[in-house]
């Protein structure tokens, strides 16, 4: 939908025209979600069709099905239409489900070491380290 072409609903009736499409959504623990939107309510909560877990490494991804997935629209941080033909020439490579969730626990075990060793390093200078950054609403 155009900005110009008419009138724009930033409320959850602005989801209308994306009935039936093929839809990304990230959640507030970070999880990305692709399916296809069949029903949403007032509150946003939505329903999406073959839907499935999409993680990112670097740029590797690895596609986990989850099948029909009911969504709760106070966890939903983002939502956008996937655009088939850029998301094709996207430079990422896909690899089995079982080597996308290792390198994603070793990426995560890295970032926890790293965030050890910030928190010690700030705390030792007096500053209080507040951890709400694992949140993303």
């Amino acid at each position: 939908m155009e900005l110009g072409s008419g009138p724009f609903f930033t409320t959850s009736s602005g989801l209308i025209d994306s009935v039936d499409k093929k839809l990304m959504v990230v959640l507030r623990d970070g999880r990305k979600l692709i399916g296809t939107l069949r029903s949403f309510d007032q509150f946003a909560n939505l329903v999406l069709q073959d839907t499935i877990e999409r993680i990112y490494v670097g740029n590797c991804y690895g596609d986990i099905p989850r099948g029909i997935f009911l969504i709760r629209g106070e966890n939903v941080v983002l939502l956008g239409e996937v655009d088939q033909e850029k998301e094709d020439n996207a430079g990422l490579r896909q690899v089995p489900v079982e080597e996308i969730l290792m390198a994603q626990r070793e990426e995560m075990e890295s970032k926890q070491k790293l965030e050890k060793i910030r928190t010690k390093a700030l705390h030792d200078q007096g500053f209080c380290v507040d951890n709400a950054s694992n949140d993303l609403y």
